[in-house]
């Protein structure tokens, strides 16, 4: 069974940075697209970045020019670099992959279980 763990979440104060990761781990042949999305109370899911398996990338224009999203493909691992925070940055954070499992010929997409960011003075 294929597994996303997303870590690195906190509370910071504006202006601060974060790192956000992750890992991917069970029987997988190989990861396509990943995303970053994020969900605040109350407000519907965003997507936050997205980067390709080429390494091509995208990202919302509340984060763009602040937040950078990279892969290290052997350690199956994606990040997400946070740089000065916002408080309407405050949000549960979800790892999204699109997965190749071992033995099989099509793509899933799998859910992490979410990481807390908390941007507070």
């Amino acid at each position: 069974q294929v597994r996303l763990v997303e870590s690195g979440g906190g509370l910071v104060q504006p202006g601060e940075s974060l790192r956000l990761s992750c890992a991917a781990s069970g029987s997988i042949f190989s990861i396509n697209d990943m995303h970053w999305y994020r969900q605040a109370p109350g407000k519907e899911r965003e997507l936050v970045a997205t980067i390709t398996s080429a390494g091509s990338t995208n990202y919302a224009d509340s984060v763009k020019g602040r937040f950078t999203v990279s892969r290290d493909n052997a350690r199956l691992t994606m990040y997400l670099q946070m740089n000065s925070l916002k408080f309407e940055d405050t949000a549960v954070y979800y790892c999204n992959a699109v997965v190749r499992v071992a033995g099989y010929s099509y793509d899933r997409d799998y859910w992490g279980q979410g990481t807390q960011v908390t941007v507070s003075s």
